[in-house]
């Protein structure tokens, strides 16, 4: 394939992919399958990086670029006000007349929106490009996340229709509960603490410096104004939420134009019921006079508008009995409490049980076996226990103790270091042994397909498996007794357990399910020690000298291989004769050993993956971003912002002819 030839399937991928996102995220109505996306992706990643096609405006740009170490201020033309807030009919009738007053006369209507639980965010194209996505910050100024911004599927990188010049536009990044259950969870396996709410883990992925670990975050978004140089003064806002339709953003399809205040009473009522039908948090409404000409008139205080108000839903919360604490053993060995309770109605569902969260937490409420509760949906996900009732009352259960032992395994807990929760480190724990052998056959671990919670949970309970290295010496005929496995299931599942020896050995240690050992930290190990024996010699000090890697990973690191019982399964894992080595390539010379380039800009006539090669052909490796650590900077035209900081940091930088001269190679 010549350039002309790539450039032209690049612009027939950019433009299917395009449209799978549009029709995935925006129309729901998704043409192709989610493999089928993964691949043309893929293969429009590879065409670009070989031919030096790459363009901001792409959908691979949605995977995120290297870390920043900050996020520039940028002001807004147009301050992004706060609304006030309203919680009852009496207030919100004062708005109304209040409006009514200053307009002196009621020829008007509302348009009522959803109002969204998650973080507000500014959007500006040109052109039809987009050029800035921007935090709200203190309303008249806040930071530029363009790079994160364009990680969000929902956010079209390019306008449809007839767009503006110059088009603002105002929305909100959330989260859907479900996706937020399945964060924490994930979180959860890693042996981090889960967020508290959609709207926490919102606005903190968007202020992440690694766009790429943005792009793994389920954020969503909508859109809810627009502001241009050439508004139709007679425009509404109903037609302004057509109009953001029209161009290709999303909008909340829970918008409804009121004739007065009665109606608006109405949708609310209609709302506040269906709000828990919805796969997304909403804490009330925003009324908005809904002609454009009329808000110049209307104004606004030092912080919110006088032609807008947010009136909020009552938190959702229930009264009930602590009838029991229970303590739930995580993946690795963390120990939850958990509160049962008499169950009770709550946003739509039958409440049972509730987080605790920690024995610090319980302790700080001073929550009690038989006490009354207060229980709360607001902005949650999972029901928490809020508050006690009476806690003065007489004749109240003991103060809450957590057991000493497992109540799994009977192992004694710990803490480990500052740590407030406590763990079971016995790897034979039960319910650890089957979540740990579930992550390990996981999609982005060993990939070992039929290898689902129920097998699993078949495999542990007949005393088929102990540990996930066991699953190597499984057979045919042990798996055809168990129930809803076949013949053809179980050769399937057997010839799995065996293509997944093939795994590189970054996924087999992100496989182990080691704390804190995510999938980039595991590739970065890989990397970094090249074989598995090298890592597990290794000590913190040698760990920490790996770029992404600090001293919490180093000691999870250590202190897991340090437990014999994972040395056994590592030795297992090798003699079932899985990779536990990086695939070596052969070297032409040492000329760069111990040296680190990052590149940038467009070579002559090298692509970017033959520059690589051959840096890594002579012993050298390259890096994403310029740091004290970069050796050289090898650089082509339109360099960017790369070449800047290596000035600041007296990299040396070089171009084609230099690089080659420095191997000592000709093309």
């Amino acid at each position: 394939m010549n350039k002309q030839e790539a450039k032209e399937r690049v612009e027939e991928l950019r433009e299917l992919l395009d449209k799978a996102n549009k029709a995935y995220y925006q129309d729901a109505q998704p043409f192709i399958s989610d493999k089928e996306f993964d691949d043309y992706l893929a293969e429009l990643e590879k065409l670009e990086e070989e031919y030096d096609l790459t363009d901001p405006q792409s959908p691979t740009q949605r995977v995120g670029g290297e870390p920043s170490s900050d996020f520039e201020t940028v002001e807004h033309p147009v301050p992004l006000l706060s609304l006030d807030n309203t919680y009852n009919e009496d207030e919100l009738n004062d708005f109304d007349r209040r409006v009514r007053d200053i307009l002196e006369h009621d020829n008007f209507t509302y348009l009522v929106e959803l109002k969204f639980d998650g973080a507000a965010i500014r959007l500006r194209y040109e052109n039809g490009d987009l050029a800035l996505g921007a935090t709200r910050g203190d309303g008249e100024s806040g930071d530029d996340i363009t790079r994160n911004i364009k990680t969000i599927k929902d956010i079209p990188l390019h306008l449809d229709d007839n767009f503006p010049d110059i088009a603002e536009v105002r929305g909100e990044a959330y989260m859907e509960r479900e996706a937020f259950v399945r964060l924490n969870e994930h979180r959860e396996e890693q042996g981090l603490n889960p967020f508290a709410n959609p709207r926490n883990s919102t606005a903190g992925s968007l202020k992440m410096q690694d766009p790429r670990e943005v792009a793994r975050r389920p954020i969503r978004f909508f859109s809810f104004d627009l502001l241009t140089d050439d508004t139709d003064a007679e425009i509404t806002q109903y037609q302004k939420m057509k109009l953001l339709n029209k161009f290709g953003l999303p909008v909340c399809e829970h918008f409804k134009q009121c004739s007065n205040i009665d109606e608006v009473h109405i949708q609310i009522d209609e709302w506040e019921n269906l709000r828990h039908d919805l796969p997304f948090e909403t804490d009330g409404v925003v009324i908005k006079v809904n002609e454009e000409r009329y808000r110049d008139t209307l104004g606004a205080t030092s912080k919110a508008p006088r032609w807008a108000i947010a009136y909020k839903f009552e938190a959702q919360q229930a009264t009930t009995t602590l009838q029991d604490i229970t303590l739930q053993v995580g993946r690795l060995g963390k120990i939850t409490p958990v509160a049962e309770l008499k169950a009770v109605e709550l946003a739509g569902t039958t409440v049972k049980r509730a987080s605790l969260h920690n024995e610090d937490e319980i302790h700080r409420k001073d929550i009690r076996v038989g006490d009354r509760v207060v229980i709360e949906k607001a902005g949650e996900i999972i029901p928490q226990v809020i508050s006690v009732v009476n806690p003065d009352r007489v004749g109240r259960g003991p103060r809450f103790e957590m057991p000493q032992h497992c109540p799994a395994c009977d192992e004694k807990l710990i803490k480990l270091g500052d740590d407030v929760d406590w763990r079971c480190i016995n790897p034979e724990c039960p319910p650890q042994v089957r979540q740990r052998i579930e992550h390990f056959a996981s999609r982005d671990a060993m990939d070992i397909d039929g290898l689902g919670e129920a097998v699993v949970d078949q495999l542990v309970s007949e005393q088929l498996i102990s540990n996930y290295a066991d699953l190597y010496d499984l057979t045919k005929e042990q798996l055809l007794p168990l129930e809803r496995m076949a013949g053809k299931s179980a050769q399937n599942l057997i010839d799995a357990v065996e293509e997944s020896k093939s795994q590189p050995l970054d996924r087999v240690i992100y496989a182990m399910g080691i704390r804190f050992v995510g999938k980039t930290v595991a590739r970065d190990l890989a990397n970094g020690f090249q074989t598995m024996e090298a890592l597990i010699d290794a000590n913190e000090e040698i760990i920490e000298e790996i770029d992404s890697i600090g001293p919490k990973i180093a000691q999870s690191v250590v202190q897991f291989f340090n437990q014999n019982h994972n040395r056994e399964i590592v030795a297992k894992l090798r003699n079932h004769g899985l990779t536990l080595m990086m695939e070596q390539k052969q070297q032409a010379s040492q000329k760069l050993e111990g040296k680190t380039f990052v590149l940038t800009g467009s070579l002559p006539s090298l692509t970017r993956k033959e520059a690589t090669q051959l840096i890594e052909k002579h012993g050298g490796k390259t890096t994403s971003s310029v740091s004290s650590n970069t050796d050289y900077l090898l650089a082509g035209d339109s360099p960017g912002s790369k070449f800047d900081k290596a000035q600041e940091l007296n990299i040396p930088i070089i171009d084609q002819n230099s690089f080659l001269d420095l191997i000592g190679e000709k093309l």
